[in-house]
């Protein structure tokens, strides 16, 4: 299906006003960033529509419940019904959003294959360089300490490899998830 470049142009436009001045690590560029993982492993999956893919990878985090007290995704709906969507479409990028967060969907696996991709594409934002330095961009907004960072990567980051649902985001976090271990590594050795 095509998407409407307009369409994903406003959702880069809104989420930039929107995540303006964010600096712990879930702003605007994290959003493009999964946005940009979201459409390598679509490519892969023949059968995603991509524009659900699309929408739901730059909205992902508008109504974050660390960021925003917002309700039925308030930030992505206020988006999406200025827009010619059909309702029913609306649905499904919301659904594959609510399939996104890690705290909220432990141990569940998104239905859809635009929500496996989406949650890929997320995750993969949060293992190797870059997510490195989003835990301590996050920790150091909110006064978490050094060795609360560390096990961060215990609760969360070394976890995600396994976790991944498509074949192309399992493929893209090994290297990843082998650069947190190996900063793992030399930070205990500095220690």
């Amino acid at each position: 299906m095509l998407m409407s470049e307009t369409m994903i142009n406003s959702a880069i436009e809104y989420i930039n006003e929107l995540f303006r001045d964010r600096a712990d690590g879930h702003g605007a560029e994290h959003s493009l960033r999964v946005y940009r993982n979201a459409m390598k492993i679509a490519e892969q999956e023949k059968n995603a529509d991509l524009e659900i893919v699309a929408l739901a990878a730059l909205l992902h985090d508008t109504d974050d419940h660390k960021l925003f007290d917002t309700k039925n995704n308030a930030n992505a709906r206020a988006f999406l019904n200025r827009q010619t969507i059909d309702p029913e479409k609306i649905e499904r990028i919301c659904d594959a959003i609510n399939s996104v967060s890690f705290s909220q969907n432990r141990g569940r696996r998104p239905e859809t294959i635009e929500g496996k991709i989406v949650q890929d594409a997320d995750r993969l934002d949060a293992l190797g360089a870059i997510g490195i330095a989003r835990t301590f961009a996050f920790g150091g907004m909110h006064g978490r300490s050094m060795d609360s960072n560390i096990q961060h990567f215990y609760d969360k980051l070394l976890l995600l490899k396994d976790e991944m649902n498509t074949e192309s985001g399992k493929e893209m976090a090994k290297s990843r998830h082998a650069f947190l271990e190996d900063f793992l590594e030399e930070y205990k050795s500095e220690l």
